[in-house]
């Protein structure tokens, strides 16, 4: 069902841990016109192209207030009583993000400190299509709001009717934000980079999306908006033992795999028999998911790893540096020291990784790709700059100057002493 290695040396790590390829030219091509076309048409242009890719002719590319809120008439009691949950858990968990930094004495006189300033514009990114991910807005929308954003606009693709899944309506009024663009795709990126003649333009992207939509956020970042991370399609890494349970494993493994043909699920264990348990659980399991389709093209980009020790997966599992790493070992958190790259981990048989997508309070918004190595998940610090600040008394001149001094000459920066020295003579007179 996937491909399945055998002590594989680490030599072949680098490659064996490549993610599924599109055709990356044909991409870029594509999304490089995109770009130019909505910078140069604007509002014409987001609307060509949802008309084109959405089927859908918007004679408005706002969100009305009617329609947010007749969205709420759409959902279920029993769903809203769970986005609520959702909300009170991942707000109880990023709240605390929200700090306030100490005044530090570097040297007598000397006084510095950072304070923590929200970016005024974000545009959230929420996809649509097959899956609307309205617990993205949750992610997205609740540090935003933490961290004190003064204007969040939303952008998601709307269905063939020019509608919006009611359900992501009635989580972005919950959080306060009524401001929803229906576009989607590299277009919507186009319109949040550059600014329409409906759309405000925003200092900083966020939001996860498919190879158009990564695409599109690596390439804005060289017109002067900032984006969260390069998030593409999602993927999981499961490190099991004998001590985990296959059946759930398997679950675990296919809840990615649902998420689209380009997602990627690895399996890694120090014990054949569990890998052999696992894949006949994939094989139950599959029959009865309705994204069957999806789950077994995304299953051709997938494999499992087997190694002699559980050190070795540890090794292995930081070298791939995966989005998500569950730990399925009834021992989990004592080999949680060995994580060095990873998104967000799982530990322990009952964390599954369905929890940190919806409700458990850590955020779902993860690097992928590898990037784990480099970037963090989406945080309040994520919608937040930070400005130091330093105030320097006549005392703090007098005993940090003469170290300016020597280090500026030193430099060749005569002018950058010279703002140290005629300060110091004008305490001496």
């Amino acid at each position: 069902m996937i491909k399945s290695f055998v002590n594989p040396s680490p030599e072949t790590w680098e490659t064996l841990s490549e993610r599924p390829k599109l055709e990356n030219d044909s991409v870029d091509k594509r999304v490089s016109e995109i770009l130019q076309k909505v910078k140069e048409e604007g509002d014409s242009a987001l609307k060509f192209y949802t008309q084109n890719f959405d089927g859908c002719d918007l004679s408005s590319l706002w969100v009305s207030p009617q329609e947010i809120t007749e969205a709420s008439l759409y959902v279920s009691k029993e769903l809203k009583k769970a986005i609520k949950t959702a909300k009170a858990n991942i707000k109880a968990f990023h709240k605390p993000q929200c700090k306030e930094e100490k005044r530090i004495k570097t040297t007598k006189g000397v006084a510095c400190w950072r304070k923590q300033v929200p970016i005024e514009k974000v545009g959230l990114y929420i996809p649509g299509g097959t899956a609307p991910l309205f617990s993205t807005v949750l992610m997205l929308g609740i540090p935003a709001k933490l961290a004190g954003c003064k204007e969040i606009i939303v952008c998601t693709p709307p269905q063939k009717d020019g509608s919006i899944a009611p359900e992501i309506l009635f989580t972005a009024k919950l959080l306060g934000i009524e401001k929803i663009v229906k576009c989607g795709g590299a277009q919507a990126i186009a319109g949040l980079t550059y600014g329409t003649q409906s759309i405000p333009k925003v200092s900083k992207i966020f939001g996860p999306g498919n190879a158009y939509i990564t695409a599109a956020k690596q390439k804005v970042q060289q017109e002067g908006v900032a984006i969260d991370m390069p998030a593409g399609p999602s993927e999981v890494l499961i490190i099991a033992d004998r001590s985990s349970n296959p059946a759930f494993v398997a679950a675990d493994l296919l809840s990615q795999a649902e998420h689209g043909v380009d997602s990627q699920i690895v399996l890694v264990s120090n014990d054949p028999s569990t890998v052999e348990k696992v894949t006949v659980e994939l094989q139950k399991q599959i029959e009865l998911l309705p994204r069957k389709e999806i789950v077994e093209k995304a299953l051709t980009n997938s494999f499992s790893v087997v190694f002699e020790t559980l050190k070795t997966c540890f090794e292995f599992s930081n070298a791939y540096a995966p989005e998500h790493l569950i730990i399925a070992s009834k021992k989990a958190e004592s080999y949680a020291n060995l994580v060095v790259n990873a998104g967000s981990v799982f530990l322990g048989n009952y964390s599954c990784e369905s929890a940190g997508d919806y409700a458990s309070g850590t955020n779902h918004t993860l690097p992928t790709h590898g990037f784990a190595k480099s970037y963090s998940g989406v945080s309040v610090d994520s919608f937040c700059k930070n400005i130091t600040f330093q105030k320097i008394t006549k005392k703090g001149i007098e005993n940090l100057g003469p170290t300016i001094e020597v280090m500026a000459a030193a430099e060749g920066l005569e002018a950058h002493k010279n703002a140290v020295s005629i300060r110091l003579k004008s305490l001496k007179k």
